[in-house]
């Protein structure tokens, strides 16, 4: 196994705090000293008002000042262990070994908010309380648009400085970089992971003198040490995510003329043009990003223009085969190369790959293209948009899965859309996700017969939820394994994923999942954003007015392994039985750990946020295994 320096966990003198505290204290966030994860605290909405006065999707300015996106910090959240695939009567062991770190993004969903071929009027032109048809128009118009550059960078300095703490072996993108599958979406994600020089705008670039949000800048770039692989989504290649890009969106994309559909959404004929709706644009000389050139088509003596801009091109074209796509990768300095993908692939098996992310760890991660690569114009936004995997995709996913049940690998499988989830968090109902649901029924029936799979990790429905799928053989509980669905970069509440895999005592396998909010700069592009996305989501009816709640879901899944895995893995992995031991002072720095404590002095166990910070009044002893799950700091 690749052998990161974690020095947290392996120091037993008073000098451990200082030297924790101020590589933390180099990345600061709200108050005095770091939040490292919603483990230890959460945003949370504030309950709106009865009688709130109403606020129309166009009014931006109010976003930032009605009730409807107001929040504040809350406690943490921590939904325990769960041992839903273990054998009846199990008891749960001590954690032994770290096998794997790593971090994952879903649905950023770069967006140009300038394009032609955007659809911006369907959510601007609603009605206070009016998602729309399958709640589109959210996801077709918030003012998150303006900043979707801004909190890709923040989400990657964030990153930068846990891995500071403890390093990541690797970090994974689940699809949905880009908004429409454009060109110059994707180059932005790129080029923001790799450091570049940005400039947040297209075509004539309209307030980048002026505007905030508008305004070119250095972008922090992921730590070169850390390697990222990708996976496509349905917005990597489709028109929003949705829509057959057929020659018309692909020649409005490059083209000057705003695009016109029909009122309600589709498409319209090519004969029809006059009966449709102008889609609109983003004016980006404007500082809350007003949508111009929009409406009836017959209210304008000529088509709305907007200056083209040849880097606005369509990616997947052809639809069967994102060799476009994948390609882009390739032009990128940052590590590996085309991050994951394999050059010269071709049809539908163009962005499928596996790869190893540690030496001396029995554990590959399969990369699989689950997105709609049918070239059948007219369809509906399931057809494009659901879950597809046909023969040839099949085929070789169940021979990446022999082949590493057969070399006595550990799995996990990495896709963008989920595979028949809970409907919700709350809600265990499943929910098909796949445009034929029978074949997703096959699918996760196939999956059963490798008992050596972890977890299916997804994203697509920007929710935090855990789905599981225990053995359909009580006799064989090592079939089972979880899915695990995180929450989007773009709507609220605007997260990564920070994972550890963790062998047990009983060399069982604990998969640890934290949601961390991204550190943000007070007042900047990113952190109205983060006030834009909670406003959003109630001014369109998809979150309620006194619901309160932080869609987090922090937890640790266990997973059962059959004997030969748990012979097999039973030396392997970064030891954990190493404790820090922090002595507190009257002054400085000190690192306080949450999660399973021994105290000296005035502390409980299991403690909890308060406890900790009323413990830091007065001196107190703490000792706890090494772990980013555990820790904070604070000023006495």
């Amino acid at each position: 196994m690749k052998k990161n320096t974690r020095w947290c966990g392996y120091q037993t003198f008073q000098v451990v705090p200082f030297i924790c505290a101020l590589v933390l204290m180099l990345f600061p966030v709200s108050g005095s000293g770091v939040e490292l994860g919603t483990r230890q605290q959460t945003i949370l909405p504030r309950a709106v008002p009865p009688g709130a006065d109403p606020v129309a999707p166009s009014n931006v300015a109010a976003y930032l000042t009605s009730p409807y996106g107001q929040w504040d910090w809350g406690p943490g959240t921590n939904e325990g262990r769960r041992l839903t695939l273990m054998p009846e009567g199990y008891t749960a062991t001590n954690h032994a070994a770290r096998l794997l770190s790593f971090f994952s993004l879903a649905d950023v969903h770069m967006t140009d908010k300038e394009s032609p071929a955007q659809v911006p009027y369907l959510g601007w032109s609603a009605d206070f309380g009016d998602p729309g048809m399958a709640q589109l128009n959210p996801s077709a118009y918030s003012p998150v648009i303006l900043a979707t550059t801004h909190r890709l960078d923040a989400a990657v300095k964030t990153i930068n400085a846990l891995h500071r703490v403890t390093p990541f072996d690797f970090g994974i993108i689940l699809g949905d970089m880009c908004n429409s599958g454009q060109y110059n979406e994707l180059r932005w994600f790129v080029d923001v992971m790799d450091g570049q020089p940005i400039t947040p705008s297209s075509g004539a670039h309209a307030g980048a003198d002026t505007i905030d949000y508008q305004k070119p800048y250095q972008a922090a770039g992921l730590d070169p040490s850390i390697p990222w692989y990708a996976a496509i989504g349905n917005h990597d290649q489709l028109w929003m995510g949705i829509g057959y890009p057929s020659e018309k969106i692909q020649q409005a994309m490059v083209g000057s003329n705003v695009l016109n559909i029909a009122p309600n959404g589709p498409l319209i004929p090519p004969g029809a043009e006059g009966t449709g709706m102008y889609v609109g644009v983003v004016d980006g000389s404007t500082s809350n990003g007003t949508v111009i050139n929009w409406g009836a088509t017959n209210l304008f003596e000529m088509p709305p223009t907007v200056a083209a801009d040849s880097n606005r091109r369509m990616l997947s074209t052809p639809l069967d085969s994102p060799t476009n796509f994948v390609n882009a990768f390739f032009d990128s300095t940052s590590l590996p190369l085309g991050h994951g993908f394999i050059p010269g692939v071709t049809g539908s098996l163009a962005a499928c790959y596996s790869f190893e992310p540690a030496t001396n760890l029995p554990l590959k991660v399969i990369v699989l293209d689950n997105t709609c690569k049918a070239d059948v114009p007219d369809q509906n936004a399931l057809f494009y948009g659901g879950g597809w995997v046909d023969a040839a995709r099949y085929s070789w996913l169940t021979n990446e899965l022999q082949m590493g049940q057969d070399a006595d690998q550990l799995m996990v499988l990495a896709c963008h859309i989920p595979i028949l989830p809970q409907t919700s968090a709350a809600d265990t109902n499943r929910s098909s996700t796949f445009h034929d649901t029978a074949s997703e029924s096959n699918l996760v029936a196939t999956l059963h017969n490798y008992p050596n799979l972890l977890l299916v990790m997804a994203g697509h429905r920007h929710q935090n939820v855990v789905t599981p799928f225990p053995s359909p053989d009580p006799d064989h509980p090592e079939r089972g394994f979880w899915e695990v669905e995180t929450v989007s970069l773009r709507d609220f509440p605007q997260q990564l994923c920070a994972w550890e895999i963790l062998r047990n005592s009983d060399n069982s396998i604990s998969i640890l999942t934290t949601s961390v909010d991204p550190v943000i700069e007070t007042n900047s592009p990113a952190w109205n954003s983060r006030t834009y996305g909670l406003a959003a989501e109630r001014i369109f009816g998809r979150i309620a007015f006194d619901d309160t709640s932080s869609r987090t879901y922090n937890v640790e899944l266990v997973k059962y392994l059959s004997p030969a895995m748990q012979e097999k893995i039973a030396d392997i992995g970064e030891p954990l039985g190493h404790s820090m031991h922090i002595e507190s002072t009257d002054s400085g720095m000190a690192i306080d750990f949450l999660g399973q404590l021994q105290s000296s002095v005035a502390m409980t166990e299991p403690i909890t946020w308060n406890d900790v910070s009323a413990a830091t009044s007065s001196p107190y002893s703490v000792s706890a295994q090494n772990g980013r799950q555990f820790y904070r700091t604070v000023e006495p």
